[in-house]
């Protein structure tokens, strides 16, 4: 038995480094630093401005509209942008999250049930992505201490604020190009697989 966990110990270990090894890649070819991402947060903006709360002009409209799903719920606005898959066999999902609630909105109810991931509080680790036409439900994925490969929104999101959010779940096959994205307390969200480089 002592075998069996070493060497489940050893695949996740190795799954981890691999995993790492891709966000660095994915990250060091993203063109820059900081200073580039901050576009990405316009397309929030532009769902903030049309409930008056936007902190930037929203001039850029036409971004909101390539945004993959954007679902409410209880004063929570959560916009897809992106569904990539990459030749690892992992999908990264990202987007943006706007609090039009009063006071801090901190993520508890997009927490996970599952034991291992409680620890990860407010964050993105009770999402799961569904298959419909494959019939199969992909969880969040986790290092090995149990972290999820994704979010954690500390100190929270203040009212009218928004804040860039990623999770990163196993692949479904590549002939899946349309998956349904599930967070607790939130509708489904329909959004389309695209390929990375």
């Amino acid at each position: 038995m002592n075998i069996r966990r070493t060497t489940m110990t050893r695949r996740a270990m190795t799954a981890v480094a691999i995993t790492t090894g891709l966000v660095l890649a994915v990250a060091g070819c993203g063109g820059g630093g900081e200073d580039k991402d901050k576009p990405e947060k316009e397309p929030t903006s532009s769902v903030g401005k049309s409930k008056g709360e936007g902190k930037e002009g929203g001039s850029h409209g036409s971004e909101s509209d390539k945004a993959l799903a954007e679902v409410k719920s209880n004063g929570i606005t959560l916009t897809v942008d992106s569904a990539v898959r990459d030749g690892g066999g992992f999908l990264t999902v990202s987007g943006t999250v706007l609090n039009g609630k009063s006071g801090r909105w901190i993520g508890a109810e997009w927490a996970s049930d599952e034991q291992e991931l409680k620890k990860n509080g407010g964050s993105l680790a009770g999402a799961s992505l569904v298959d419909e036409s494959g019939k199969k439900k992909y969880l969040i994925l986790r290092d090995t201490e149990g972290r999820c490969l994704c979010t954690q929104f500390q100190g929270g999101v203040a009212q009218g604020d928004s804040t860039e959010w990623f999770a990163q779940f196993p692949a479904p096959p590549e002939g899946t190009s349309n998956v349904q994205l599930q967070v607790p307390s939130m509708p489904p969200a329909s959004i389309e697989i695209s390929e990375g480089e």
